[in-house]
């Protein structure tokens, strides 16, 4: 049981806590890893540091005690009914979340909403004050926690504090129907470095910046006044990535590649096998997918007793309405294809509304033939990269929106715009009749660059940046002979994967030429 008194030099702030609480039969309390993409990136960040989460452990009421669970050491905040309702579900999700999202649903304004989001803020606010040491590095993750890092700073002006943002900015004509947008800028403001998915998010809130404070902005650099704290914030885009090594080991252990033949085979072995995997949440573009997916069985372009649709859709704010909607609309439709198009023993939906554990995951993505990742907007997307992760065969074809953070790496995806019905199905069955020679070629391709710019890349980066903030001094001067010796012990680390990124670079150089 940790000390809650305990001081630590590296602190991550993030909504939840990167477990959940299981009660089993016997009354015993247990803690089990969450699923989702940021536990997924900071597991490997927090297990390489002596550090803290802090976070929300998912259940309203009295927070448990600070403890220590996988490895990390975990400090829960407290959260009632109450607010749950109103900072949570209402302002984070029915208020910032349509904003940052294109307005795909209208977004609700609640006074009293933000009251309780300035409120639970502040919380964190102090929790991190409590537990950073003296010149602590902290960490602030994502849109439910925008104010943190200037009431942190107002509390601890020796920390040096960075914040990142998962999910889209929005542009400034969005982002300006916020009556809250001033607070919420002077919020991020506090900061040192803003980590941000995609270069036109960084842009956004530059702009942001300009217009709904008039603050003067030179490149990436927003000069902020004395009255608002008097330095310099930089934002720039870092985007975020998985842990390919462990995604890569894990798909090729013997059990998980039994389990995805055993996936076919209950599919009633399938000629073409899609997959689908997102939280369901109206912004993943589900509804769309299954749109072009039935016109396809319906024109007779594919046939469902010989193509199965795997669509996995993990509950999510299943107390908010448009959610409630969406499943009733996403439900609906998959009873109906497979009213129509299935066989016995041969599907053409199989449709799972539930949580799997990363084996299952990995299993599901070397068995699918096709992988349609198609949000209408998306921060970054990280089932995109654990999907080319696996793929240690090269097999498989990847389709991508446009209009996610990962379309801005991976080129080599067949990518779409989700919102053309026409153009969907057409990269769809592209994608089905490409050669095993053109999948191969782009799954490679993909796969660099997945592995060069993992996860662990991505913190690296993120934490080089932040500690290069330009608003204040560094910490301490270290000579440039250590920081560049340094350099090339990291480079020594990876000397060995660079030796097989150009092996695999030279393989596919024969393979283009052949």
């Amino acid at each position: 049981m940790a000390d809650s008194t305990q001081r630590f030099d590296f602190v991550i702030a993030a909504n939840r806590l990167p477990v959940d609480r299981v009660v089993d039969a016997d009354g015993n309390v247990e803690w089990h890893r969450s699923p989702g993409g940021l536990v997924t990136a900071m597991e490997s960040v927090m297990s390489e540091r002596d550090g803290v989460w802090v976070g929300w452990a998912g259940e309203a009421g009295e927070a448990p005690a600070p403890f220590d669970e996988g490895g990390m050491r975990l400090h829960p905040v407290p959260l009632s009914e109450e607010e749950v309702a109103g900072y949570y579900e209402g302002f984070s999700n029915d208020t910032l979340w349509p904003i940052y999202h294109d307005v795909i649903v209208p977004a609700q304004f609640h006074r009293k909403w933000w009251q309780l989001y300035r409120e639970v803020n502040e919380r964190f606010a102090q929790a991190l004050a409590d537990v950073a040491a003296e010149g602590a590095t902290v960490w602030v993750h994502d849109y439910q926690l925008q104010l943190v890092p200037a009431l942190l700073r107002q509390l601890r002006s020796d920390v040096r504090i960075g914040w990142f943002d998962h999910i889209p900015f929005p542009p400034v004509e969005l982002f300006g129907q916020l009556p809250w947008r001033a607070a919420i800028l002077e919020g991020l403001l506090g900061a040192d470095f803003l980590g941000f998915q995609r270069p036109g998010d960084a842009e956004n809130f530059l702009r942001a910046c300009r217009r709904h404070l008039g603050m003067t902005v030179k490149g990436d650099v927003v000069h902020v006044g004395k009255t608002t704290g008097g330095h310099d914030v930089r934002a720039a885009s870092v985007p975020i990535s998985v842990d390919f090594s462990s995604m890569d080991e894990l798909a090729r252990r013997p059990e998980v590649r039994r389990r995805a033949k055993e996936i076919r085979a209950s599919l009633g072995d399938p000629s073409v096998l899609l997959l689908g995997i997102d939280r369901l949440d109206y912004t993943k573009g589900i509804r769309h997918r299954l749109k072009a997916y039935e016109e396809l069985l319906r024109d007779g372009h594919l046939d469902g007793s010989d193509t199965t649709f795997v669509q996995i859709a993990t509950p999510s704010r299943e107390r908010i309405d448009a959610y409630i909607d969406l499943r009733e609309h996403v439900e609906s439709a998959v009873g109906r294809i497979n009213g129509e198009y299935s066989d016995i023993g041969s599907p053409a939906m199989e449709y799972l509304h539930q949580s799997h554990p990363r084996e299952e995951l990995a299993a599901l993505y070397l068995a699918a033939d096709i992988m349609l990742v198609t949000p209408l907007r998306d921060g970054m997307n990280l089932v995109a990269k654990e999907y080319v992760s696996c793929r240690h065969d090269n097999g498989g074809a990847l389709v991508l929106s446009e209009f996610t953070g990962a379309a801005e790496e991976l080129k080599e995806a067949y990518l779409v715009n989700p919102h053309d019905t026409v153009g969907l199905k057409r990269t769809i069955m592209d994608a089905i009749g490409a050669s095993p020679a053109e999948r191969s070629r782009r799954m490679k391709a993909l796969r660099r660059r997945v592995r060069r710019n993992d996860v662990q890349h991505w913190a690296a980066s993120f934490l080089e940046q932040l500690e290069a903030a330009p608003g204040r001094p560094a910490r301490h001067t270290r000579p440039a002979t250590l920081e560049r010796e340094e350099r090339e012990g990291r480079v020594d680390a990876l000397e060995h994967q660079r030796q097989l990124d150009a092996q695999e670079d030279e393989a596919h150089a024969t393979d283009e030429e052949a």
